[in-house]
């Protein structure tokens, strides 16, 4: 299927996860971001709801994560004693059960094992996703929360390459540009997220844009980021923000780009 223009997230949810994901895809959401991370993400619930919209699985665009323990609570989803291979697997799997589905569109590696470079386990859970892929069971996959040293590196050396970068962007690092140039030059999707949340204290500078196109903050800035190569990602727990963030078919004049894409820089 084609990608939709915007995705929703699932993280940090809770018990609302199930109730919110389901408003979501009512308003007209079609691409739902989640984790196989129970300590900040409810897939089961994620799953549950998707069943109750009765929409059809090749209508919708789903994408999950393998999750080193680390970032795990008690609530692993796989033997943490297993060798990384095995942990992918079963956590692959563990997702497709709660997602009651039998194939993932976008399986992300959410976050390489450290902050320098490409650890051997790294390079043993890329595999394991790329045999999934080549099983036919993933039809993408990514990485998430990783610096353009660490991002060319697997670029470079993955036999898959990776499809899609999912970053949280901070306007004060040019919202992510350098990742995003790289995404840019090797034909990759960069994902966004925390757009709004990581940059709240830009918002009262667009009183002057959200006057001249009639929209509110968060549509201003998930526009731009459409403008300038980002797939965003909202995680609004309001029905009519749900409705707005959906409603970005207007075009924001090439001036107000350039300022919002500089607003922090000085």
């Amino acid at each position: 299927m084609n990608i939709p223009p915007i995705i929703y997230g699932t993280a940090w949810k809770a018990d609302a996860t199930e109730n919110l994901v389901l408003t979501a895809l009512k308003t007209g959401f079609r691409a739902i971001d989640t984790a196989n991370q129970r300590k900040h993400y409810d897939e089961t619930a994620v799953g549950n709801a998707l069943i109750k919209s009765g929409i059809a699985r090749d209508q919708l665009f789903l994408q999950t994560k393998f999750t080193y323990v680390d970032g795990q609570d008690h609530r692993v989803p796989y033997d943490p004693h297993a060798d990384y291979a095995t942990q992918v697997r079963q956590s692959f799997q563990s997702s497709l059960q709660h997602l009651q589905t039998n194939y993932i569109d976008s399986y992300l590696l959410h976050g390489p094992s450290s902050w320098i470079g490409l650890a051997p386990a790294d390079w043993q859970v890329w595999q394991e996703m790329e045999a999934l892929h080549e099983e036919g069971k993933v039809t993408s996959l990514g990485i998430s929360n990783v610096n353009l040293g660490q991002l060319e590196l697997l670029y470079q050396k993955a036999v898959v390459k990776p499809t899609f970068v999912q970053n949280r962007c901070y306007a004060q690092l040019g919202w992510d540009k350098e990742v995003r140039e790289f995404c840019t030059q090797k034909g990759l999707i960069y994902q966004g997220f925390s757009l709004l949340t990581a940059n709240t204290f830009i918002l009262p500078k667009l009183k002057f844009l959200v006057e001249k196109y009639r929209k509110t903050p968060a549509q201003i800035i998930f526009r731009f980021a459409q403008h300038i190569g980002i797939l965003p990602l909202t995680g609004t727990t309001h029905p009519k923000h749900m409705q707005e963030d959906l409603s970005l078919s207007f075009n924001l004049d090439e001036k107000d780009i350039t300022f919002i894409d500089h607003i922090a820089l000085g």
